[in-house]
């Protein structure tokens, strides 16, 4: 399994009080000297922390991959067309949300859904959707033409017994092998950390794992290498 770094919340930190650091290009191209597999970053309409010159320096200096989360709107698909990201993981985006709140309903969203891929994908950046570990949210994912889904992993996170975390591990091994019988690509991500992704690790058939505030917190204690390395230890990358 791999395992990507989103630094948003450097850019966040950075953001505070209009500093400009830390800087976020600097912690991606420390946590690739650690051995992260890609970058993570989420180009939000409001700008709340990566920004436009954050995701044009990534690609010019980053060696790994660069996974762009972005909604499905004019101006950021023609940003990620204009930049260029390895992949782009198409993301809801409420305005007041503190971070993403759950997957996109791709099933409500279709034409969209499918000409915002068909663009990207000419553009030689493959697509992966941010959606529930839902059989006919895969279905449709496929049907669209995605190359990747990434599963989000928030309730399993925050499930409050371990009955209710074993069985969201459950319903999400039954996502993972079907998004894999139709050819797609799997990710997972959200909420994960030190202490679950351990069993987590019982999941065979996931490509990746996208890890940021977990990370970045550890890293104010023992450092940003040694942060990442320690989650990477656990992940087995």
């Amino acid at each position: 399994m791999k395992f990507s770094l989103n630094i948003d919340h450097v850019a966040t930190l950075r953001n505070a009080r209009g500093e400009s650091q830390p800087e976020p290009i600097t912690a991606a191209l420390l946590a690739e000297q650690a051995g992260v597999d890609g970058i993570v970053v989420h180009l939000r309409e409001d700008r709340r922390h990566i920004n436009e010159r954050d995701v044009r320096l990534l690609r010019e200096l980053i060696s790994t991959k660069l996974d762009l989360e972005m909604a499905a709107t004019k101006e950021i698909i023609q940003i990620a067309c204009d930049v260029g990201p390895e992949l782009a993981t198409i993301v809801p985006e409420k305005r007041k949300e503190l971070t993403t709140e759950g997957g996109i309903n791709v099933l409500d969203q279709i034409e969209l859904l499918k000409d915002t891929t068909n663009r990207l994908q000419d553009a030689n950046i493959e697509v992966s959707f941010f959606i529930e570990p839902d059989i006919h949210q895969i279905d449709a994912s496929a049907e669209i033409g995605a190359d990747f889904i990434e599963i989000h992993t928030g309730v399993f996170a925050n499930a409050e017994s371990e009955e209710e975390r074993f069985d969201e591990l459950e319903r999400i091994r039954g996502a993972v092998n079907h998004a894999r019988k139709l050819g797609l690509g799997v990710n997972a991500g959200h909420g994960l950390n030190y202490q679950n992704i351990k069993i987590f690790r019982e999941l065979e058939g996931i490509d990746e794992v996208s890890i940021g505030q977990a990370v970045i917190a550890q890293a104010v204690f023992v450092g940003l290498k040694e942060a990442v390395q320690e989650m990477m230890r656990l992940i087995g990358s």
